[in-house]
């Protein structure tokens, strides 16, 4: 199937694929790596001919890398502003990418599993994501990436600070590994705040779905480590997974709490008053189809008899934000048309009402 936009919503991501492990709690892990360009201004600070340097210098670094075979090549500034969004939705681009697009790029390989941002906060951001638990196993091939990127371009580091970049809290290894996580049980019972305030102690932050400056929608979580400095990569690596295993404990204790009478039957009407709404509005608004479709992952797990699987329910949480829902529709659409559209989409796929 030739690349484009209209063409990813044909195939699957890696991460929305409910495969990996601890996927009923943890729908995906990222690991990505910051990297400045020796001799080149941050991008917040860089020219309009610099910016387009380096932006050439990392599309060729790309398509000499194995790992990226196949991979697709963006120029931000030659997509519309609904095409930056989606991308955006799809977790391969930050909203400032978006939101500059200028002299901006972004590469994308199979699968959507690795994929590159450049002249973003910095020059670039190679990400790996997919399913589950699995923060070890993308360390260790966007770790190959980064080695092949290396071999074309001289990244600026210091022997004793590590690899230079824009924020300081980046600065040393340049990683951040996180997970996204599904915290219904937790928030239910009342246990997330405390759960989340304890966080920062362990180095780690809690940021909304779509990374830092956004909001949190459907009880959907990114955790990951809070600095880079001074700190090896297999560190961050290990001390995240660990965290974010504790975290899946806590929240599947939670679920047998909310599985024991006096509090299944509110879990039940909170499913079932969100499946009603899902299957049977005809507008509905992203956020709250979120926290329905919340509520109905919640009540998979503890094996209520719904109309939808874990991987439906994935698949709805991508397809149902607004961009999306606007390349669905092949045009542009103002917010009631987006929601009518959005309500249509969901009786479909849930096949009821």
């Amino acid at each position: 199937m030739p690349w484009s936009l209209a063409n990813m919503l044909k195939v699957k991501m890696g991460w929305v694929e409910p495969r990996g492990p601890e996927h009923d709690v943890v729908l995906s892990s990222r690991v990505r790596v910051a990297r400045n360009l020796r001799r080149n201004p941050f991008p917040s600070v860089a020219s309009a001919k610099a910016s387009a340097t380096v932006l050439a210098a990392a599309f060729d670094a790309a398509k000499k890398a194995p790992a990226l075979k196949g991979a697709a090549f963006l120029r931000l500034d030659e997509l519309e502003a609904v095409e930056r969004l989606f991308l955006v939705e799809r977790r391969l681009i930050s909203q400032l990418l978006a939101a500059e697009p200028k002299a901006r790029g972004a590469v994308v390989g199979e699968r959507e599993i690795l994929s590159v941002m450049v002249n973003e906060e910095d020059h670039l951001r190679a990400q790996a994501i997919d399913s589950g638990l699995c923060v070890k196993e993308l360390w260790d091939g966007l770790d190959r990436l980064d080695e092949q990127l290396s071999e074309s371009l001289d990244f600026a580091a210091d022997p004793r600070w590590g690899y230079l970049t824009a924020c300081p809290t980046n600065t040393g290894t340049g990683l951040r590994a996180s997970a996204l996580v599904h915290l219904p049980a937790l928030a239910l019972t009342g246990r997330l705040n405390g759960v989340l305030q304890g966080l920062p102690r362990l180095g780690l932050s809690a940021r909304g779905m779509y990374g830092e400056g956004t909001k949190v929608i459907g009880d959907f979580y990114q955790i990951s480590n809070a600095t880079t400095l001074g700190r090896a990569e297999g560190t961050v690596v290990d001390e995240v997974s660990a965290a974010v295993k504790a975290l899946v404990a806590r929240e599947r204790d939670a679920r047998k709490s909310l599985a024991e009478d006096e509090h299944r039957i509110r879990l039940e009407d909170l499913v079932y008053r969100g499946l009603g709404a899902l299957t049977h509005a005809r507008c509905i608004s992203f956020e709250e189809t979120m926290q329905h479709l919340s509520y109905l992952r919640a009540g998979l797990t503890l094996e209520l008899k719904l109309p939808a699987t874990i991987e439906l329910l994935n698949d709805l949480v991508m397809l149902c934000q607004p961009a999306h829902i606007q390349l669905l529709a092949g045009r542009e659409l103002d917010a009631v048309q987006r929601d009518v559209l959005r309500a249509g989409l969901l009786r479909k796929k849930l096949k009821a009402g």
